[in-house]
Parts: structure tokens; sequence; C-alpha cells
């Protein structure tokens, strides 16, 4: 396959899906583990937050992890438009849903649309959100806590995040496989413990992330 026509190949497109979808599933669980420190304390919180951006890495990061997004959306959404035109709108329907079908794997799109307005609220909220101030060991820096616990005092965003953290389980659930699959984990005898750790790790990532929101609400 010429590496100038990668791009345009269905299976190129399905293994950049892949790869940048697995980066992201890793960012994902990596961005709950530091979020649990909001379980520790505010001090261990914002410490967190403050060591990740005063790292001169973390705009490095943050242009790789831009990447991944747009890479993943820019080739899930061809996929899926070449495969209506392909097959029709009604076929494309019908046939997701027949045997072997799930609802994370029938509402992908949906999912990463959800997921997409998510970003970019979480985005405007957290990131470019109200600046305050606090001084843990003697060092200044952006008070994180107090930011997230305002946020979810309202309960319809708690409910928005919950809702959003659901799409996240499903999508994230079943991209992990799926993604898996496409590089060649695809095995009878392996197959379905590759479901059944995905199907787990969606679940963990909806009520880890839905809990965090939860108890900051409760907090307030």
């Amino acid at each position: 396959m010429p590496s100038h026509n990668y791009f345009t190949y269905s299976i190129g497109k399905k293994q950049i899906t892949a790869v940048t979808g697995l980066g992201l599933v890793g960012f994902t669980a990596t961005h709950l583990a530091g979020n649990l420190l909001i379980l520790v304390g505010a001090d261990a919180f914002n410490a967190y937050g403050h060591a990740l951006v005063s790292n001169p890495l973390i705009y490095l990061a943050e242009a790789i992890l831009l990447g991944m997004f747009v890479l993943h959306i820019a080739m899930a959404a061809t996929l899926t438009a070449q495969n209506i035109a392909a097959r029709g709108r009604r076929y494309y329907i019908k046939n997701r849903s027949g045997r072997g079908e799930t609802i994370a794997s029938m509402t992908m799109p949906y999912t990463g649309t959800i997921l997409l307005v998510f970003i970019i609220l979480h985005l405007i909220n957290f990131k470019y959100g109200a600046h305050y101030e606090t001084t843990v060991d003697g060092v200044v820096m952006r008070d994180l806590f107090r930011l997230v616990v305002e946020y979810f005092a309202n309960p319809l965003y708690v409910a928005w995040y919950v809702f959003s953290m659901i799409a996240l389980g499903l999508h994230t659930g079943h991209g992990l496989q799926s993604s898996l699959q496409t590089w060649g984990l695809n095995h009878p005898k392996y197959t379905p413990k590759v479901k059944m750790v995905s199907v787990a790790y969606g679940v963990l990532v909806a009520l880890g992330y839905s809990g965090l929101a939860i108890y900051c609400y409760f907090l307030n």
C-alpha cells in the first residue's frame, strides 16, 4: 500500500481511528486517576493540577492530545459517512441493529458527538473558567478544587456531566475492544475476554467520573 494513499484506504482510516482511540482511552484512565485526588482533599488536587500546568512539557502533551482528538474524529466521521453512502442510510441502520450489535456499537456516532460537545464545554468551564488562587506549602497556585466544587453545586450541571460520562463509558467500552480487534487481537479464545474487560473498563470510567461529580455536589 503506497504510503501517500494510506489515508484514502478504509483499512488505513480504521487503523488510525484505532490507534488514536487507544491513546484517548489511556488519557481517559490517567485523567480519572488524577481527578480521584479530589477525594484526598483540596491541597492534594490543587498540587496535582499545578504540577501539570507548571511542567514545560505540558504544551507538547496538549498538542499530541489535540492531534489525537482531531485525527480520531476526522477518521471516524469519514468512515461513518462512507458506510452510509455505500450501503444506503436505511440498509446501514438496519444492518447496524442486526445480530451481534450492541447499544454501544450502534450508538458510537451519537456518543462521539455528545463527547465532542462535552469536551468543548469542559474546556470552557474548567481550563478557561474562573481563576481562584490558593497557597499549598508556600506555593501560590490555581484553586481548581474550589472551581470544580462550585461548578457541581448546580444539579443541572451534575446531570449533564453524568449523562456525558454514560456516553463516555459506552463509547470507550466498545471503542477499546474494537481498536484491539482492528490491530489483530481477534481470536475465539481471547475475544470474549477482551470484550468483557472492555465493557468493565467502560463501566468503571462512567462510574468513576460520575461519582466524583456527585461527590462534589454534596460538598456544597
